[in-house]
């Protein structure tokens, strides 16, 4: 059942805190799978014959007594996922390798309880593949993303029916406010104190989004989901290769405004933190779960 959440969502997980203390802000890259992929496929001007690494990761923000999911990564039930919803012709293309570590899994290792609410910058399958995991938790999207969700397709740019149309799943619709922050004209600041914040990003599908997290030495990150793959490509403000941006971005000249965006961010605040989910370079900097960034 979809179900829309109003401007008090803030408010709630604020007072789940508890307002009157300062929270403790912390976050971690859960890395749950890879794939060497050719360099230039990543990296404007990179070889084809090279390969690096591309991610699948989720991101934890711990947020005093509170904890959240942006992106799943890879769940335990990928392989079954994949089998069903990628087409045979696109697996030599589109694909991970093993081994996989789910987030819960990795969650259960160290001895921390499932966060109760998920965020996903999209809903394609290397981004919500862990949803089935969760099965407690709230699942937060852009309102703009629920058509993909109702209607799930298969391939490698898909929103895939293995990961979403599972029984019980409560998503809800993020409504963001026409509150500017860090130049988007509208925003949702989920605890009302400027820690963590998500806006919109479209473009790579109708309801991406993007989420700032400011940690407790002041540090402030942003994870852009799939505006660009590489932090290289960003710096450089050249699109995904052409190939792949036909197959998994939803609308290419949003895409590019998206990107655009954070370039302007980027030059304005060269302090920032930006990380693009799938870029192994910028992630192997930061240090992975359960190591946690302060």
């Amino acid at each position: 059942m979809l179900k829309r959440i109003l401007p008090r969502l803030a408010l709630s997980l604020a007072l789940s805190h508890g307002a009157h203390a300062a929270p403790s802000v912390q976050l971690a890259i859960i890395k749950t799978a890879r794939v060497a992929v050719a360099e230039g496929l990543l990296v404007p001007g990179g070889s084809f014959t090279k390969q690096i690494d591309s991610n699948f990761s989720a991101f934890l923000v711990r947020h005093g007594d509170d904890m959240l999911l942006f992106d799943t990564g890879m769940g335990s039930q990928i392989d079954a996922q994949y089998r069903q919803d990628m087409p045979a012709w696109w697996r030599p293309f589109f694909k991970y390798e093993a081994p996989v570590r789910p987030a819960r899994q990795q969650l259960d290792e160290a001895g921390l309880a499932p966060p109760g609410l998920l965020l996903l910058s999209h809903s394609h399958w290397d981004h919500a593949g862990g949803v089935p995991d969760f099965p407690a938790a709230r699942i937060g999207v852009a309102a703009a993303e629920l058509p993909l969700i109702q209607r799930p397709s298969r391939g490698p740019g898909g929103s895939w029916a293995s990961q979403l149309a599972v029984p019980g799943v409560r998503w809800e619709a993020l409504q963001f406010q026409a509150r500017p922050h860090r130049g988007y004209a509208q925003s949702l600041d989920l605890f009302g104190d400027g820690t963590v914040v998500l806006v919109p990003m479209p473009g790579h599908t109708p309801g991406s989004m993007g989420l700032f997290v400011k940690v407790d030495s002041g540090r402030e990150f942003f994870f852009i989901g799939d505006v660009a793959w590489t932090l290289a490509a960003l710096r450089a403000g050249t699109p995904k290769f052409w190939a792949a941006s036909l197959l998994v971005d939803g609308h290419a000249q949003q895409t590019l405004e998206s990107l655009a965006q954070v370039r302007t961010l980027m030059a304005a605040e060269p302090a920032l933190v930006v990380v693009p989910a799938h870029d192994s370079a910028v992630q192997d900097g930061l240090g992975y779960f359960p190591q946690w960034l302060r």
